[in-house]
């Protein structure tokens, strides 16, 4: 896999901030926030309110997303 990440554009608490994703954790996220009925921003403001401050967004993101995936894959 040598794909580079891409930007992405969200909006957290009425501001635009950007995360560099792959489009594989992208598209995942994107299913998770909608298998969970909400838009990918609210989503990511969630993530973005619990991660700590030495954890960059798109990480947290990714850490999200392997989390979610992990959980499903053992129930």
């Amino acid at each position: 896999m040598t794909q580079r990440p891409a930007k992405r554009s969200l909006t957290l608490r009425g501001h635009r901030t950007s995360v560099s994703l792959e489009d594989e954790f992208w598209q995942a996220f994107r299913q998770i926030a909608a298998e969970k009925s909400i838009p990918v921003n609210a989503l990511a403001a969630k993530i973005d309110a619990e991660r700590g401050a030495d954890l960059g967004l798109a990480s947290a993101i990714r850490l999200y997303v392997l989390r979610h995936y992990r959980q499903t894959s053992s129930t």
